[in-house]
């Protein structure tokens, strides 16, 4: 059975085991996973937690094992909201990242995005091909979120509140 919660104290070493792993993180530029202290992971959270509704992190587990993890956050100025969903190699291709940004897409729209966006590595054809089934279509870059002339290296995917 599939579990999607809000992340607690007590995922936190779950969180921090996903983001070391390598195979994980390397379409997001840490290709040997990224190391967090204990106390940098306890400070992420008191940012996540004091941020709510408009953050929010989730925690997904199938039958109790922890499989990954989902997130949102809303500019309010722009009424847009962030995705991300991150799972370990043995989560995927099962329906569970769908699952994950199903939920993260709903609270993001519950909580004043008008629209979601992502911005897959261009080399990560499966998370691009993922976000396509679920309704986003590639869009250049709004111009709030570019960052002065450089080009960006990722593909800019986006899904309006229906």
């Amino acid at each position: 059975m599939l579990e999607i919660k809000e992340t607690t104290p007590e995922d936190l070493k779950s969180v921090q085991r996903l983001w070391a792993d390598g195979d994980v993180m390397r379409f997001v530029g840490f290709p040997d996973g990224l190391r967090q202290t204990d106390e940098d992971m306890r400070r992420w959270y008191r940012w996540i937690d004091g941020g709510r509704p408009r953050i929010d992190h989730y925690s997904i587990f199938e039958d109790g094992v922890y499989c990954g993890e989902s997130f949102y956050e809303v500019d309010p100025e722009h009424r847009s909201a962030a995705l991300d969903i991150k799972l370990f190699a043995f989560a995927r291709g099962r329906g569970i990242a769908a699952a994950g940004l199903r939920h993260a897409i709903e609270a993001a729209f519950r909580n004043g995005a008008g629209v979601v966006w992502v911005d897959p590595n261009p080399e990560n054809g499966k998370a691009i091909a993922l976000y396509e089934r679920l309704g986003f279509h590639r869009k250049d870059f709004p111009a709030y979120l570019r960052s002065g002339d450089e080009p960006p290296r990722s593909v800019y995917m986006e899904l309006r509140k229906a």
